[in-house]
């Protein structure tokens, strides 16, 4: 029994299809734009038809920022891309990943030639490129004299900074000979006092923006002596006077806040300078006081008073500490004192007197300790306590 498939086997099968063609990966289809519908999602749904024949089309937004014009009814373009099935709807249809109208692929062709030859020679090198001045006081503008550019310019410049003065150089910007009005304003503006250049231009085709890509102008912008800014088309769009130009903005408003700086910035800045030197000199001030507190110091230190002054703090406390070993010597020799008194007062006869004792002497003071010493009628002398007493030897009794 066969086997049975859904929808979506179906579709996936031929979607691989698709992508396993090489030949349908990298395709370019020419054809009539029809049907076109930008979608609020950023995407792009068109048609691309010739007589017999129409073929649907989808760019995604992603894609989208590689498109310089818009899709309009009508407008014979080529489609780069790829094809695929779209699998929900069961459809194939070109996955595009670039635009170009038919024509433009010429310029573009030549564009490139260009770019290579002049970025061989340098003139793309960031080394030869000019600093933009930082407090620009003029500033010249190489445009239209109407338009929305030296409006934006001004627009910008007098938000930024109100004291700006803004020169105009009125010159063509598209069709045949424009460039060689944008080289005399460049020309015109070197013999100036402007700080800074500005050449620019609202955005468009490449057929609109070619003036731009041509090789004087490249020339005469590489050999102004003046910085130049160039501020052509959208962020998208991309000439030659770009890559040349010392700085290149996005858009012309770009431009204008690149080369005018705010004056309001500046105050707020020198403000922060004043109050950055004020904190740093009282930071200053307060480490030269702490310093020369220090010196005083020292030098107090160093001083004959101060010096004399130590000495005698010194001279005080060795006194005192003398004081405090007198003291404690005559306090240890008195407690030495009453120790030998006390003996003393053990030895002496006087102490044994007190006792009822006396003390028994010949008339020469010579103690007689022994009845065998004395002699019958010799006279002796006997001390008491309360005083002394002759007496006369009568007998001797020995034991």
């Amino acid at each position: 029994m066969e086997e049975v498939c859904t929808v979506s086997q179906i579709n996936l099968y031929i979607k691989n299809m698709f992508i396993r063609d090489y030949a349908l990966q990298r395709l370019r289809v020419k054809g009539e734009v029809s049907n076109c519908k930008y979608h609020t999602s950023g995407h792009i749904y068109f048609t691309i038809k010739d007589k017999s024949s129409q073929l649907s089309c989808v760019m995604f937004s992603s894609y989208r920022k590689n498109l310089d014009f818009r899709l309009q009814e009508g407008q014979s373009v080529v489609v780069q891309g790829n094809i695929s099935v779209y699998e929900r709807d069961g459809k194939y249809q070109m996955y595009a990943v670039a635009v170009t109208q038919e024509g433009a692929g010429k310029l573009y062709e030549e564009y490139e030639k260009l770019k290579k030859r002049l970025l061989a020679e340098g003139l793309f090198d960031d080394g030869r490129k000019k600093e933009i001045p930082k407090f620009a006081k003029k500033i010249g503008v190489v445009t239209a004299q109407t338009g929305a550019v030296i409006q934006d310019i001004c627009n910008v410049s007098h938000r930024r900074n109100p004291y700006m003065q803004i020169l105009l150089y009125p010159a063509k910007v598209q069709g045949e000979g424009a460039h060689q009005t944008i080289i005399r304003g460049l020309q015109y503006f070197e013999t100036t006092d402007v700080d800074t250049i500005i050449i620019g231009r609202g955005g468009g085709s490449i057929e609109d923006l070619w003036e731009f890509n041509q090789e004087a102008l490249a020339y005469a912008i590489a050999d102004c002596s003046k910085p130049v800014i160039s501020a052509v088309g959208h962020e998208t769009d991309t000439t030659i006077a770009d890559y040349v130009a010392d700085l290149r903005a996005p858009t012309p408003s770009a431009a204008a806040e690149l080369a005018v700086f705010s004056f309001r910035e500046f105050e707020m800045g020198l403000k922060e300078f004043q109050y950055s030197l004020n904190w740093q000199m009282e930071n200053i001030l307060q480490l030269k006081k702490m310093k020369l507190k220090q010196y005083e110091t020292v030098l107090g230190h160093a001083s004959p008073q101060d010096m004399l002054a130590q000495k005698r703090m010194y001279l005080g406390e060795y006194a005192d500490r003398l004081q405090y070993l007198v003291e404690q010597k005559m306090m240890s020799a008195k407690h030495q004192m009453e120790l030998y008194i006390e003996e003393l007062k053990g030895l002496s006869p006087l102490h044994k007197l007190q006792g009822g004792y006396s003390y028994v002497s010949d008339m020469e003071g010579n103690n007689i300790r022994s009845v065998k010493s004395l002699k019958e009628g010799q006279q002796i002398k006997l001390s008491f306590i309360d005083g002394t007493a002759d007496a006369n030897v009568k007998g001797l009794k020995f034991h």
